[in-house]
């Protein structure tokens, strides 16, 4: 292949990836605008409001984290079946999903509920601790609809349909800035909860968005021929199994680099209401710029599974490639943002001066490792869509809690630099990631199927 057909069929590529990732990107966005939106209307409360948010979203990212990744087995199972041309065999998959979905959900309220040991341990400064735990409170309760929406989610990103992602992201970010405000502050006529009314907000919109998503994949037309209430099915322990084989890698490798973030809130938050206050501002944003990436990935899970079940090894490498090109260019642009227009940007998210100016510093190091953590979920992604699970969970380990956090800790405590020194191991267990996870991407895409 010349240099033109190579470079015609990088951007055929691309704009496939592209157009698929487009409302995947719209729709993550969305989803993390929830937790913006509580932290920006916590930051209008109170600083101890901001910092109680700060500590009760990490542990709920726990509950999201660990929904995310054991849900992911579904859009490679989906679609490399999709790609086979097996579609009659989807439903199926999808049916014993929700089983293992609604095991999780209750799972999750139990673990959200009884939380004030962990916020303990942790060493959470006292008066911030009673309103973590009341948003906690609040928030438990839409863990359940959390998996049920992500079991919808994936089934329809299998399937390469990733608009409703999108559409119901956004109505239900608008559906909760208004009754969060409401709940938080006692606007018309609703009663003053402060961060608890927030978690309420929060799981009141889940509810919502899982219930339009239920009924959409009963109405869409790009879902009749699968058949997906056809029939009831208990639970079925072998195809459940399965999606565990490959789901529950996956999500102690989300886990492991979410730990990794939630471990730094909770250590930074040790260390006073201000830092806290200013590591959520800026781990929110960072956040914020990690949906596009993630979005990317998502996609490349999709057009490398669709490949894998074509038996097409050049098209598994073409898939895989054309979301790293992505991922480089949206990640230059994140970096830039954040070097440029911290100190703007941090104003938004609190009006608490001290609060702004570190987490402005924080929002340079956040650039640092805007590469790092693309490529990262690149990899992951092309490798999510071959079924490959196992070595990425060691990878994330090691890479993550073997490195970064022993890196983060050292400097930050030992050493005294405070939340700065904890994100330099952010920085470091990233790029570490990045480096074995590409690595391993690379090796497995030329063998055979």
């Amino acid at each position: 292949m010349n240099a033109v057909s190579t470079l015609q069929r990088l951007r055929s590529e691309m704009r496939a990836t592209g157009l698929l990732a487009l409302p995947l990107v719209l729709g993550q966005l969305s989803s993390m605008a929830m937790n913006v939106v509580d932290t920006i209307l916590a930051g209008r409360h109170s600083a101890l409001t901001q910092a109680a948010v700060a500590i009760g979203t990490a542990v709920w990212s726990v509950a999201i984290l660990s929904l995310i990744g054991v849900m992911m087995a579904v859009p490679p199972s989906v679609a490399q079946l999709d790609g086979a041309g097996r579609r009659q065999e989807i439903a199926r998959v999808f049916r014993q999903s929700l089983w293992l979905a609604l095991l999780m959900g209750f799972g999750l309220w139990l673990f959200l509920r009884h939380a004030g040991w962990l916020l303990e341990l942790a060493g959470v400064a006292a008066d911030v601790r009673p309103q973590a735990l009341g948003f906690l409170d609040g928030v438990s309760w839409g863990a359940p609809a959390l998996a049920l929406l992500l079991c919808f989610r994936y089934l329809s990103e299998g399937v390469s349909l990733t608009r409703p992602t999108m559409v119901i992201g956004l109505v239900g970010l608008l559906f909760l800035v208004p009754l969060g405000y409401a709940l938080m502050f006692g606007a018309w006529g609703m009663p003053e909860l402060g961060a608890r009314g927030l978690g309420i907000a929060t799981s009141v919109t889940l509810w919502s968005q899982a219930s339009a998503f239920a009924w959409h994949l009963s109405r869409g037309r790009g879902y009749r021929d699968l058949h997906l209430y056809a029939t009831w099915e208990g639970p079925q322990w072998k195809p459940i199994a399965q999606l565990l084989k490959i789901g529950l890698p996956m999500g102690f490798s989300v886990f492991m680099e979410g730990g990794l973030f939630i471990a730094t809130a909770l250590i930074i938050g040790s260390l006073g209401t201000i830092p806290t206050a200013a590591h959520q501002v800026a781990i929110n944003l960072a956040s914020v710029t990690f949906m596009v990436p993630l979005g990317v990935a998502m996609a490349t899970t999709v057009r490398v599974g669709n490949a894998v079940g074509r038996a097409d090894v050049p098209g598994v490498r073409w898939a895989g490639g054309a979301g790293y090109a992505i991922t480089l260019v949206t990640q230059a642009a994140s970096a830039l943002v954040l070097l440029v227009g911290a100190p703007w940007i941090a104003a938004i998210w609190t009006s608490d001066r001290a609060v702004a100016a570190l987490a402005a510093q924080l929002m340079l190091l956040a650039a640092a490792f805007q590469f790092s953590d693309g490529i990262q979920a690149a990899s992951a992604g092309a490798l999510r869509g071959m079924k490959d699970t196992r070595m990425p969970m060691l990878i994330t380990v090691l890479a993550y809690w073997g490195l970064g956090m022993p890196m983060g800790y050292w400097l930050g405590i030992v050493r005294g630099e405070g939340a700065a020194g904890m994100w330099v191991g952010l920085i470091v267990g990233l790029t570490a990631a990045a480096v074995l996870l590409t690595w391993r991407f690379h090796v497995l895409s030329k063998r055979p199927l």
